[in-house]
Order: structure tokens, then sequence, then C-alpha cells
């Protein structure tokens, strides 16, 4: 349903505390379960949690209920380049620290669910032609079975275009991207999760986001009820994060106005304390982002300008062509809706595995 507005919500700086606590984040991950969600439906408020507690609603998280799990895996070699010649036996997989069988099926071809993200507000208003450029040219690299759907936030998180598979309905959709004031990262991620992107073991899911991360900070949904939803929709997620873009911009201003003697000393000192400030919420920014991807099997990515957002954006459309898809249906049958930790491993020497930490059980 195109140009749907959610109702407002919010949060995730210190979102990674319930990922420690979830998981030893830097392993792996996982996917299953539940029905293709089309139509996204209107999220009802999150539960309020009692005084030092962090209890979430049933309803809050999304857990697998069939016996298969759907384990997105990303192979590169010590240069970095996509390893994709790999077959059944080169993978084991453990699950809270035992081995599973992995499946007949699990290098089948899974279609992807996209869901593009960007950050209308006043830190990239002056570049959103780049973004629409860029994510227009990644629609057109994924595969005739792939959809795309199309989210802005600023001061609303609005949902621009439901699922398609159509690049002519993505760039009208593209065209409607216009300029606002706040950043509502924490609720945009939130929605999309709970909304868009529901476990299915038939489809992988991702999340593409354009934001520099750093939230207004004027809703309602807590950093843990964000990540719950982000690893309840079992979706990786990729970061163009203009941190550094923003980075360079505050050191230049910073280091002339330190190297200006044609002021008093101490004139400027608002602006430069102010501008400091700026640069530790920017690095605080990044290191939750940089652990928010590792933990769902996405990457960071930190351009040094706008202009190589097109070149990043074909980077991630190529990783999610090639990634591989295991399936394993796990020896714990239990349905303690617990959150279990996956680890993937490969044989050959300098590999690097990319995949998401965990998964909720059933319950």
């Amino acid at each position: 349903m195109a140009g749907k507005t959610w109702p407002r919500r919010a949060g995730l700086l210190a979102l990674l505390a319930l990922a420690a606590s979830a998981a030893a984040f830097r392993a792996s991950s996982p996917s299953s379960s539940a029905q293709e969600v089309t139509r996204p439906r209107r999220a009802s408020a999150p539960p309020q949690k009692p005084a030092g507690g962090e209890t979430l609603d049933e309803d809050e998280v999304v857990r697998v209920s069939t016996s298969e799990v759907l384990l997105p895996v990303t192979v590169r070699d010590a240069s970095g380049a996509l390893v994709t010649t790999l077959l059944r036996p080169d993978f084991r997989v453990w699950e809270d620290g035992r081995e599973q069988p992995l499946s007949d099926l699990s290098l089948r071809q899974v279609p992807v669910d996209v869901a593009l993200l960007i950050d209308s507000s006043s830190s990239t208003a002056d570049n959103l032609e780049d973004f629409r450029r860029a994510a227009a040219d990644f629609a057109s690299r994924l595969g005739a079975d792939d959809r795309v759907c199309l989210i802005k936030f600023d001061d609303r998180v609005e949902l621009l275009q439901d699922w398609t598979r159509s690049q002519v309905q993505l760039r009208r959709s593209l065209s409607r991207v216009k300029a606002g004031m706040f950043t509502r990262f924490n609720e945009a991620l939130y929605l999309a999760a709970r909304e868009q992107l529901k476990p299915t073991p038939s489809r992988r899911r991702a999340l593409v986001v354009l934001s520099d991360g750093i939230d207004s900070r004027r809703g309602r949904v807590s950093d843990a009820d964000t990540l719950q939803a982000i690893l309840g929709s079992q979706a990786a997620v990729y970061v163009i994060s203009n941190t550094e873009i923003e980075r360079r911009r505050k050191r230049a201003e910073l280091d002339a106005l330190l190297d200006d003697d044609s002021t008093p000393p101490g004139f400027n000192s608002l602006k430069v304390e102010d501008l400091r400030e700026g640069l530790r919420v920017l690095d605080a920014s990044e290191k939750g982002l940089s652990l928010l991807c590792s933990s769902t099997g996405g990457r960071l990515y930190r351009p040094a300008g706008f202009d190589a957002l097109g070149d990043l954006y074909g980077e991630i459309a190529d990783e999610l062509r090639h990634q591989y898809a295991l399936y394993y249906r796990p020896t714990n049958r239990a349905r303690d809706g617990a959150f279990r930790r996956v680890r993937v491993e490969v044989s050959g020497p300098g590999m690097r595995v990319t995949a998401r930490v965990g998964y909720y059980g059933p319950k």
C-alpha cells in the first residue's frame, strides 16, 4: 500500500544491550517459518516495560514455527572476494554448541525480499537524487523472483512502495522521496521488521539502509524493542552510513575554528564543544551500526562521498545474488521460545563467513 504512514515510534542507540545478552555477537545466522506478508498491518504500540525490566509482549517477537531453519550465508576469501563454488560438505553448522545436520536442500536458490530504507532527514537532503539513481540500479541487479519495498523516514516513517518486482513502480515511488527534518531511524527499522519482513522458509530477507543511524529520539520504541524485532524477522541489515562524510565535514570546521587567530580566546568555545560532541555521537553511532550489521549477517559501508552510492548498492546486490542458503532441522525440539545461537564454519584456509547470530525458537 504505497504512501502508508505508520504510527510514530523510535529507539536504537543502545539497541545492542539485548544483543549481547541474547547471544555472543560474532558468529552466524538463520531464518524460517511464518507466512509471507504482502500487506503491512498497522503496528500496535510496544508494551510498556516495568522499571528495570526487559520483558517484551509475546506478540512483539516473531519466532520460527516450522521445523526447518533457513540460514543465509556469505563467504569471502582472504582478499574479500565472494566465494561461490562451495558445496554442502564444505559447511558445518552449530546451534547452541551442537552440530546440526544439513538437509539435502541446503544450497538451493532462494529469492530475496529487500526493504530499501532511506533517511530523508536534513543530513541527507542534498543527496536524495544520488540515492534515487543508486536504488533504481540496485533493483535492476536483483533476480526475477526477488522483490523490493521502499520506506522513507524523517519526521515520520512512510511506506512509499509495498512489495513489487516492477522497476517502473519503484522508480515512481523513488520520485516521491522528499526531504524532512528529524530522523526516526529506530522506528523505521522496527516497523520494517515487524510489518514487512515476517520470516518464511521460502524467501530470504534483507534491510538496506542509507543513514547515519543517529536517531532523533522522538518516539516510543526502545532500543531493545528494535533489535528484538530485527532478530525476530531474521533479516540481514546492510547500512550505507554517511557518518564518515559528516565526520570529515565536522573535523574540517573544527580545525578551522581552532586555527583561527583572529578571534579572542574562548569566543568560539560553544561552537567548538558542539562540534566535538557531534564527533563523539558519530563515533558511537558507527560502533552501534557495525555491531547491528555484523550480528544480523549484513555489512556496514562508510563511503567518503555520496558519489560512491552506486558502487556500494551494486556490491550489496551482488552479495545477495551469491549467498548460500543453508537449511537444517534443529536437533533441539523444545518449544520454549528461547534465543538460539548459531555458528557456521567452512572448510578452506582464509575463508570468512558472514551469517546471523541466531534466531528465536518456536513456543
